[in-house]
């Protein structure tokens, strides 16, 4: 058995999936398997990826095509069927850098363990410059210090290996009727209450933003998908010794989602009830904003 699962979901991406194989197929180490995961495509993208697999001799393609549902639901798949030891998700508009693969295994076989939830790594752009700016000189990284601020870090997106068995415990993410938006840090923030990351100032992953991918159109998602996000921060809410101005910000966003989501007892609900009766004025205001940026 190989020791990475390299997963992609994708969705009407036929076009641009062709870069992300070609770097795989140039990687030094063949150690892996590519895991996409079709959400509904109804572009060429499964003819393209049936091709490959008939012909593609280096390294297993595994193919799994399901309905229609998000990136999150494309995790769920992923991290369901995966049975390497170690998954990284690398977007449909992303590639790896030839020697990704070697260094992550090598890395991981020298300061790996269970101690640890994996390895996190740099997204870099077009020229190799990382997205986040280079890590801070310390043995292990865990993403809840990052969120609040803890180091001396650029805020900016990052490429995270993760243990399949600590996905596996964190998974599935809920799944509400209509809702496609519900963004998978959820799973590794809810890792991060027990593990760090182990930080490799290494490209993993070089990125290429879509506009009609996730990052695009937050209050659009807002507003599309407020159960998901009630949920998120609610989850944000239920971390142990969190600065005050993250609980009210998370609060916030929380009375927003769950009147948006027309929630009847979100109080009552709530792990951080004073914060929320504090945030009640300014969610709702949120909330007003959001449905006039959506319906404007």
């Amino acid at each position: 058995m190989v020791s990475l699962t390299v997963f992609t979901p994708t969705y009407n991406r036929a076009d641009l999936l062709p870069v992300a194989y070609h770097a795989l197929k140039n990687q030094t180490s063949k150690d892996f398997l590519w895991m996409i995961i079709d959400d509904g495509s109804t572009d060429d993208t499964e003819k393209i990826v049936r091709e490959w697999i008939d012909t593609e001799k280096d390294f297993e393609i595994r193919y799994y095509k399901k309905e229609n549902g998000g990136l999150h639901t494309g995790y769920n798949k992923a991290i369901e069927m995966a049975d390497t030891e170690l998954m990284v998700c690398i977007d449909s508009d992303d590639y790896m850098p030839e020697n990704a693969v070697e260094r992550i295994l090598t890395i991981w076989r020298e300061k790996g363990s269970s101690k640890v939830a994996g390895l996190i790594g740099l997204d870099v752009d077009e020229q190799g410059n990382p997205i986040s700016g280079l890590f801070p000189d310390v043995k292990t990284f865990n993403l809840i210090k990052r969120v609040f601020g803890e180091y001396d870090f650029k805020s900016g997106d990052t490429k995270l290996v993760v243990r399949t068995e600590l996905y596996k415990s964190v998974a599935p993410m809920p799944v509400f009727k209509g809702e496609k938006n519900f963004n998978p840090q959820l799973m590794h923030l809810k890792i991060s209450l027990n593990y760090d990351f182990i930080p490799v100032n290494e490209a993993f992953c070089v990125v290429n933003y879509q506009d009609t991918g996730m990052t695009s159109g937050i209050l659009k998602q807002f507003y599309n998908s407020p159960n998901s996000f009630a949920e998120y921060r609610k989850f944000q809410l239920s971390i142990p010794n969190s600065p005050l101005k993250f609980r009210l910000r998370y609060s916030t966003h929380y009375v927003s989602s769950c009147i948006l989501a027309h929630k009847k007892h979100f109080v009552a609900d709530s792990p951080r009830k004073c914060s929320t009766v504090l945030s009640l004025a300014p969610g709702f205001l949120l909330s007003r904003y959001i449905k006039y940026k959506n319906k404007g």
